[in-house]
């Protein structure tokens, strides 16, 4: 019994710590300034849950411990989103539901991502990208050029990540934090 609770508060603080590397990385300013995804609330969510998609779907490759740490992740996620949610000054009694809706869209983004890296259609992958992101701001599910040409390098971003986590870029994946990509491997000139 002491086992088990000892290993959840293992999973649980690593999750924190590999949490707080996901968002690190989602907060990386050439996101914001160069792909022009909007530094806004939405926006900012919507590369938490691309970080997390990558993270969590690479957890699930190692077997139980794995998908133990996925769990507590997401359960870090959710917190984050309560706390985040009520710091916002969002409504005791609206909370849960917003709450609710973001992790539903964790999870929808995060088997969309899955199946567009596996089929490796970059106008798929792309597409969702820039459904997810830009129809936030405009209002419209289509994207305009100059977010189609942001979705395609987000979308070489997360070919090169799944790549890296998937082999030894992450070697270590229940011990160590996940090392992503740097701009300048995946950025390309417009």
């Amino acid at each position: 019994m002491l086992g088990q609770l000892t290993q959840r508060s293992r999973n649980r603080l690593k999750a924190q710590q590999l949490y707080g590397a996901v968002v690190a990385q989602a907060r990386q300013p050439e996101f914001y300034v160069r792909h022009g995804v909007p530094d806004t609330p939405e926006g900012r969510y919507e590369l938490i849950v691309l970080h997390l998609a990558l993270v969590m779907e690479r957890l699930q490759h190692a077997g139980e411990p794995g998908r133990a740490r996925t769990q507590a992740l997401a359960e870090t996620f959710v917190a984050d989103m309560d706390d985040q949610l009520r710091e916002m000054g969002v409504g005791d009694l609206s909370v849960p539901r917003k709450v609710k809706k973001a992790a539903a869209g964790l999870y929808e983004r995060a088997k969309a991502y899955r199946d567009a890296l596996e089929q490796g259609e970059g106008e798929t992958l792309e597409g969702l990208i820039a459904t997810a992101i830009w129809s936030l701001e405009a209002g419209s599910l289509e994207a305009g050029p100059p977010q189609a040409q942001h979705a395609a390098a987000l979308a070489r971003y997360m070919r090169l990540a799944a790549a890296a986590l998937a082999a030894d870029g992450w070697t270590d994946v229940l011990g160590d934090l996940p090392r992503f990509p740097e701009p300048a491997a995946w950025e390309e000139p417009y």
